[in-house]
């Protein structure tokens, strides 16, 4: 079986789709609004040192001086073996140039925070430049496995290299040749940063963590990957340089898609986003599942609905429990549910029917790249997974609490709306050759287009050659739009 990515890049926002057996099984949406600073890598100047803070402001070329505080300074430790903190204004003085790393964006009237100790995170391995240490992630927790991993990474570098490595869950299951290329990827993007840190001027952006059509390469291709779909020249030429350096065996599955259909349209990507906004997921055998997503976790209901099989009606739970097995899996990867996920599976009075839909579960959720564990049915019949977060799920990125129903229930955001806009427009400008294109939209969302958006608006109408109007329409709620072809 192979699997297919999908990269859908435009300049507000990158979505990639993960299409296997036919059918999205993950989705993943990056704005260009929304990435935040942490993790970049500065060259920055430090414009004033506090001693009786013990602290200091450095100018990283943000709006705001960013904040170092001492014990966030590596010098300061490892001079004293970290018991003794040096005092800030022995180590650093105004003017200074100094190789910064945000570890916390700024919020509100605050600045960035800083550190001096530098992590750059890989598919497999977290590489500390300035360190020693090999770390294994907690979540790791057999004994001799640590250890295995632990020599693996030893025996990966050479006598006179330095630096460390924090080994991540991911790597669990690696293959010696991940975890080989993990390290030379690392090492080569440090290579980089010192060399940029000698030559560029202070304020510099010397590393920022890849963005998502990136990461796909790095992380999302395995040897199931048949090919990587990316709709933009621009783009796809840059992920090229990319894979160059840093991936090379990836290469020969990168492909610029050049369709007329956009490609997400192609493959119905637009239609799985729509269902996974929703409540109810149909089942192939007209049973269905309901899904109730709270802050504190996640609720999914299997119901037999309208299906009736075999020779009585366990044999129909039972044929439903197993297909919603899968149906639950893929839910989970497509909406990025994470955190406690209670699943309520049909009684079964059969306990070999039991066993056989916690196997068919286990199964299906076996091809999730997220850590997950699932427990056995509890006395109420019911079925604990635990999913880590490692995202924002899907309903979190699109949509936003209705102020009509006191965030009751959910309408997509004003920028939401924009982009499909945005995105229509150019469907029927491929179809359609008017005078011009008139939208019709809520005042939220005309505003947002003539502030906010008014750039990526010009853009497209300067792309498909046609004027672009915009008309309020007030008894349009947010999330209705006309276009209409003058």
């Amino acid at each position: 079986m192979s699997e297919n990515l999908l990269i859908n890049i435009t300049p507000q926002e990158t979505r990639v789709a993960l299409i296997f057996q036919g059918a999205v099984q993950e989705l993943h949406i990056e704005r260009t609004l929304s990435r935040g600073l942490v993790g970049n890598v500065y060259l920055g100047k430090v414009v004033r040192v506090l001693p009786g803070m013990q602290s200091a402001f450095i100018d990283i070329g943000l709006e705001r001086a960013a904040f170092l505080h001492v014990a966030d300074i590596w010098d300061a430790r490892s001079q004293e073996g970290g018991n003794v903190l040096t005092p800030i204004e022995k180590l650093l003085f105004d003017g200074q140039s100094i190789t910064v790393q945000v570890i916390k964006d700024p919020i509100g009237t605050k600045g960035a925070r800083l550190s001096t100790q530098i992590s750059i995170a890989g598919r497999m391995l977290v590489y500390l430049p300035q360190d020693s240490h090999i770390g294994i992630s907690q979540r790791i927790e057999n004994e001799a496995e640590r250890e295995a991993l632990r020599a693996k990474v030893l025996s990966l570098q050479q006598p006179d290299e330095k630096g460390g490595f924090i080994v991540r869950t991911m790597a669990e299951d690696a293959s010696d040749e991940d975890l080989k290329s993990d390290v030379e990827y690392l090492r080569r993007t440090w290579a980089n940063i010192t060399q940029m840190a000698k030559t560029q001027p202070p304020t510099t952006l010397l590393y920022q963590d890849l963005n998502l059509a990136q990461r796909v390469l790095r992380d999302f291709v395995n040897e199931e990957t048949a090919s990587i779909q990316v709709d933009s020249r621009e783009n796809y030429q840059m992920l090229v340089e990319f894979g160059t350096t840093y991936t090379p065996s990836v290469l020969p599955k990168l492909q610029h898609y050049t369709g007329e259909r956009p490609l997400f349209d192609l493959y119905g990507v637009e239609e799985e986003i729509e269902r996974a906004l929703g409540r109810r997921v149909d089942l192939k055998s007209g049973g269905y599942l309901i899904v109730d997503q709270t802050e504190a976790m996640t609720t999914i209901d299997v119901n037999t609905g309208s299906f009736v099989a075999g020779r009585n009606f366990d044999d129909t739970i039972f044929k439903t429990n197993l297909e919603a097995a899968h149906a639950i899996a893929r839910q989970l990867r497509l909406r990025n549910l994470g955190g406690i996920i209670i699943l309520d599976i049909i009684d079964m009075e059969n306990e070999e029917h039991k066993a056989a839909v916690l196997a068919e579960l286990n199964k299906a959720l076996s091809r999730d790249r997220t850590k997950l564990s699932i427990s056995n049915f509890s006395a109420l019949g019911l079925v604990e997974v635990t999913r880590k977060r490692t995202r924002e799920s899907l309903a979190h990125i699109l949509c936003e609490p209705c102020p009509a129903c006191s965030g009751k229930g959910q309408v997509k955001t004003a920028r939401t709306i924009c982009y499909e806009i945005l995105r229509e427009l150019l469907r029927e400008a491929k179809q359609f050759n008017p005078r011009e294109f008139r939208i019709m939209a809520s005042q939220v969302v005309v505003d947002m287009f003539l502030e906010e958006e008014s750039q990526h608006l010009a853009m497209l109408g300067d792309f498909i050659g046609k004027p672009i109007s915009l008309q309020v329409e007030n008894v349009f709620h947010q999330e209705q739009y006309d276009i209409i072809l003058m």
